[in-house]
């Protein structure tokens, strides 16, 4: 690629799209093989498989994969932990290697991935080479923050004359990192990178319905120098696998990013199993707001809410789902917004012109479904959208047209609850006050965003809004696309449980405990 392509560029660099074609075309010759797990570097086939289908075309099978259970997961357990010691006294400036050959393995396969991730999750295409970017370069950020920091470890005031006192941060042991389907790469990367450079050891496990997408990180891991048994994968079904991790007095941490519902369970299970506390990232959902004031680039706010409303179909934890637009100024946006959303193409990602392909599974569409259904049951108006798609080979898969519902209360359920669908609310303020505490009226707090030319308003924004990760201004997405190194990306409250964000320089710390070393 001539340039590097984000979520905030995306279609910026059009020579990708032949390299991406020829990718694709390559992969669609290969479905349907078994994939087996993987325990000390070897690959194990212990148990049934299930199959993945693809959500562009239920009719694609992608793979058959293993349905691992409780077994399996202490298997991989006892082999992280008998890597650990080794893992752990490598030279750090070795391990950083070992995850800088593995950024660069992917790098040199994105087409390929960006393929699969299409095919697999359902991304277009320009959000799946965005994807495998960001992959790559949360590695290399994570490395170059451990090295420049000198591995975390500083020279403090000495006791006595003579005598040398550090702080240095160390290594827990066994890591379980625990991906979600919507960023199967990237997430996983992040979280696995982040613990395998510290010095700890991992057992990955990805979301079923995006196994594959593990499956090749995991690679990456490997042939870019990570030992077998310092890095392990499970496949299959959640509920045994989180009764295995959270019980075994083994596992020293868990990373987790998905639903509220689960990580909250994972949190409360891993508090009450384990002998004493021990360390819980989670990233998890949010119901994210945007302001729009009377003195607001209409066109740059219609632009970006609409690129973080709908970007692959709303199904990201940051995605806009609430926006707040005064009421001067209330009828232009909506007109000029419903206008662009429209102009939005639903259909089979693969295809260059699409913006929007399939939500991930038939739950997700019926999440919609009801959404529309509860919104116009309870007064509210569906100004565009509002539909499934079942035309053609849209019928094959879970295809929904991007709605925004108008006129709900403040308090109603679409406003408060985290559906992961392409539904956007909107609603009116009187005062920039007023719109700062409806947008914070939220158990959640991941991201938010502002439309203001006026710099003290964008001020007060900053000052009130209580969010992880907040954006003026910003027409590349409203609240969507933190990248490594430029935004960290970490929720607050129901969001996320360490206050440190992914891709920002404090993250790794989550990862390590500080031991004092006094030499006398």
């Amino acid at each position: 690629m001539k340039q590097k392509i984000t979520y905030v560029s995306l279609e910026s660099d059009a020579s990708m799209h032949v390299s991406y074609e020829a990718a694709l075309s390559g992969f669609e010759r290969n479905f349907g093989h078994r994939y087996p797990l993987y325990i000390g570097g070897k690959g194990f086939e212990p148990a049934g498989d299930f199959a993945v289908r693809s959500p562009v075309d239920r009719d694609i099978i992608i793979g058959y994969f293993q349905e691992a259970g409780e077994n399996e997961a202490h298997a991989a357990i006892r082999v992280a932990k008998e890597a650990f010691p080794a893992w752990s006294g490598t030279d750090p400036a070795e391990r950083i290697g070992a995850l800088r050959k593995a950024a660069d393995l992917l790098e040199r396969q994105v087409f390929d991935l960006a393929a699969l991730i299409t095919i697999e999750a359902g991304k277009t295409r320009s959000e799946a080479v965005a994807e495998v970017g960001e992959a790559v370069e949360m590695i290399r950020y994570y490395a170059a923050v451990y090295e420049k920091s000198d591995h975390f470890t500083v020279r403090m005031q000495p006791e006595a004359p003579g005598g040398v006192s550090l702080s240095t941060m160390r290594p827990h042991g066994v890591w379980v990192v625990i991906s979600p389907f919507n960023f199967p790469l990237a997430l996983a990367a992040g979280m696995a990178s982040a613990a395998l450079l510290t010095g700890n050891t991992v057992v990955m496990k990805p979301a079923s319905a995006t196994p594959l997408t593990g499956i090749r990180l995991y690679e990456a891991f490997i042939q870019g120098g990570v030992p077998a048994g310092a890095v392990n994968l499970i496949t299959g079904p959640g509920a045994p696998f989180g009764e295995a991790v959270t019980s075994s007095p083994d596992v020293d941490g868990i990373a987790f990013t998905g639903s509220r519902e689960v990580g909250m369970w994972l949190q409360r299970a891993f508090v009450v199993k384990q002998p004493y506390p021990k360390p819980f990232i989670a990233e998890m959902g949010s119901k994210n707001p945007c302001i729009v004031t009377d003195k607001a680039d209409l066109d740059k706010a219609v632009e970006g809410v609409v690129r973080s409303a709908f970007g692959y179909g709303g199904q990201k934890c940051s995605a806009t789902s609430r926006v707040y637009v005064h009421r001067d100024v209330a009828e232009a946006y909506a007109r000029a917004l419903i206008a662009r959303t429209e102009e939005l193409k639903v259909g089979d990602p693969r295809e260059r012109d699409v913006s929007l392909g399939p939500l991930i599974s038939e739950a997700a569409q019926k999440t919609y479904e009801a959404a529309v259904a509860l919104a116009l049951k309870d007064g509210g108006r569906v100004i565009t959208g509002g539909g499934v798609c079942s035309e053609g080979s849209r019928a094959r898969g879970y295809y929904v047209r991007p709605t925004i519902v108008a006129g709900l209360a403040q308090d109603h359920p679409l406003m408060r609850d985290e559906l992961f669908v392409p539904l956007l609310c909107l609603r009116t303020f009187a005062s920039l006050p007023e719109a700062v505490g409806l947008a914070n009226e939220t158990e959640f707090g991941l991201t938010a965003g502002i439309f203001s030319e006026d710099e003290g308003e964008v001020d007060y924004f900053f000052d009130h809004i209580r969010f992880g990760v907040c954006y003026a201004n910003r027409q590349g997405g409203a609240t969507t696309g933190a990248w490594p190194g430029r935004q960290s990306f970490g929720g607050w409250k129901a969001s996320g449980s360490t206050g440190r964000g992914a891709g920002g320089p404090y993250y790794l710390f989550s990862y390590l405990r500080e031991q004092a070393q006094t030499r006398l």
